[in-house]
This record gives structure tokens, sequence and C-alpha cells, in this order.
């Protein structure tokens, strides 16, 4: 509820309390008794009310009659309790909920290093993530950016820390500390408001790995320009896999295999050790080197300059998978 509704319908209760009081005293007028001039006027009853209803009254004017001293026992006073817990709540929600959100986001943000934002949780987003935790990423190094509550309980069932709000907006990619993040992936679910999320997010972090996911093939382009380092198209790459399919049953298995964390390999990542320069990719020992990039040059494995690697370089391997932990071990 925006903030101006909110003081808007706890204005107009209060004030529909205190029309309701008055409206009662004075039909019962004649229950009261104005110490001072013994005259009971419209002005006495405002002034009467408005003093009852937010105080016990200063003793000028007074219930005389049962029906006035039972009026004010069993109705004004639980109004008067009433309005002040109205007037608390307001107090509240307009100032010190604000104080204390403060304070919780700033050690929220104090904790967040070196960890991964997430735009989006819907079906993408949400295989992402679990992805990511099933290759061993914490949850809790995991944060997750939706306008969907239902969205975010469903990540933070996962343990992962949510915010509510537009990532399109400079404030909400700041309270994420996207500075100090690792990574950003955007899955907005429309390609323009992804594309304009990686545009708010290469601004604020110039040097930050940005993956995005594009429904159309038009807007990849525009998606690199904005900054991303990574653009991913699901349509492209199912037609990837189905038309790997045509040419032999195997090799769509054997790229999933290689995309998934439950597969018997996975691709790694990872730059040239010392003892390796010098030598030639198919040399290593961690796993089968594919590729290099040399800068932001990809060099394949047949290449000539995949025969020496050189400082810098960044190996693309397939290694092994992990065999999950088994369930007998001890902890």
């Amino acid at each position: 509820m925006p903030v101006w509704l909110d003081l808007a319908w706890r204005v107009g209760l209060v004030l529909g309390l205190i029309g309701l009081v008055l409206l009662l005293h004075w039909v019962g007028r004649d229950g009261l008794r104005d110490n001072l001039d013994n005259h009971i006027s419209f002005i006495d009853v405002l002034y009467f009310t408005t003093v009852t209803v937010t105080t016990v009254g200063y003793g000028d004017i007074v219930p005389v009659s049962p029906e006035a001293r039972l009026f004010e026992a069993l109705l004004v006073t639980p109004i008067r309790l009433f309005v002040w817990l109205i007037f608390l709540g307001t107090a509240y929600n307009l100032f010190f909920r604000n104080i204390v959100y403060r304070w919780r986001m700033a050690r929220i943000q104090a904790d967040l290093h070196n960890h991964i934002v997430v735009t989006g949780f819907g079906t993408s987003g949400n295989e992402a993530v679990l992805e990511l935790i099933a290759r061993g990423t914490d949850p809790r190094e995991i944060v997750v950016i939706d306008p969907s509550e239902k969205a975010l309980g469903d990540a933070e069932a996962l343990g992962c820390n949510v915010l509510c709000g537009d990532s399109t907006r400079d404030r909400t990619l700041k309270d994420v500390a996207i500075h100090r993040a690792r990574t950003l992936i955007v899955s907005a679910g429309r390609d323009d408001t992804s594309i304009l999320i990686t545009l708010t997010a290469r601004h604020l972090a110039p040097r930050l790995p940005i993956s995005i996911v594009v429904r159309n093939e038009d807007n990849e382009l525009p998606a690199r320009q904005a900054g991303a380092t990574t653009v991913i198209n699901p349509v492209s790459f199912a037609g990837l896999l189905l038309a790997g399919s045509t040419s032999g049953r195997h090799l769509a298995d054997y790229m999933a295999d290689l995309a998934a964390s439950s597969g018997q390999v996975r691709l790694n990542q990872r730059p040239v050790m010392p003892q390796e320069i010098g030598g030639p990719l198919s040399g290593i020992t961690t796993g089968l080197g594919v590729r290099i990039y040399r800068g932001e040059r990809p060099i394949g494995f047949w290449e000539a300059e995949s025969r020496s690697l050189q400082t810098g370089d960044v190996i693309i391997e397939i290694v092994e998978q992990a065999p999950p932990p088994s369930t007998n071990d001890p902890i």
C-alpha cells in the first residue's frame, strides 16, 4: 500500500471514530455538566469529545447521568485505546519501521561480498538458481530480486536472500551491493526489461560479469551493446540440441550432459597455471582442453596458437563431474 493511502485511511478512521463519539455526545448532552457556566453548547461537546478521545479529560466538563457515565466507560474508553493504537501504528509504519529497515538493510549489505545476483525468478531464473545450488554454491551467496511475493517465497525456501523490487532502478541494485557482486544473472521475462536492467547494472558496476537471457534473436546484439558479457537465447540452444539430434542421437545427450550438474562431465573455466605456460593445450592434465581465450579472442584446440600456452590465457576444459556425496558418509 502506498504511504499516502496508508496514512489517508488511518486519518479517515480516526476522524470517523471521533465523529461517531461527537454525535452520541451531542444526542446525550443532557447527561453532561459544564462546571464553568452550566451550559452545554456544540463547541463544548466538540471540545469534550476530542479531549476524552485523546486523553482522560480535564474535569471542566463531566458526565453526571448514569447513562452518560456508562457510555464513557463502555464505548469511549475502548475507542480511546483504539485511537492511540492507530497513532502508534502510524508512527511505527511511517518512521520506526523505516529506521529498522534501513538498519537491517545496512547489516545485510555489509555482509554481501562476491555474491550472485539473480534478477527475475521465473522459469529461467529458478532453474539457474537450482543449478547453482546443485553445483555447490551456498544459497546464502545468492540474492534474488523479483516484484512477485510468491516468486520470492520460492527463492527464500531454497535459502536465498530475497528483495522485492524493480531491478531497473538504481536504488534496487545498490541495495544488493551490485558493485561488490561476483556476477549478475538477468532473466526478467521480457527482453526490453532485461536489457534495461543490464544497462542499469553496467553503469553501477562497470566490470561486473553479466549474463542475460533473451528470447528474440534480434535482441542479442542490443543486449551485448548494453553491457552483457554473456547472452543466452534458450530458443537457439534448444534448436542446437534438436539439430544435433538429427546428426546422431548421442550428440544432444552429450551437450546436455556438459551443461547440467547431474551429468558425468562438465565444462570448466580456469586461468593457465605457471607450469603449463609454453606447453600445448593438449598437454594439460586437469582435463580435456577444448579452447583458449587469449584476451577476448577464442582459440580452438586445432589452431596453431593452442600449441603454446601464454601467461594470461584462460582455458576451457572438459573435466569429470565429481560424484555427489554419499548419504552414508559421516557428517
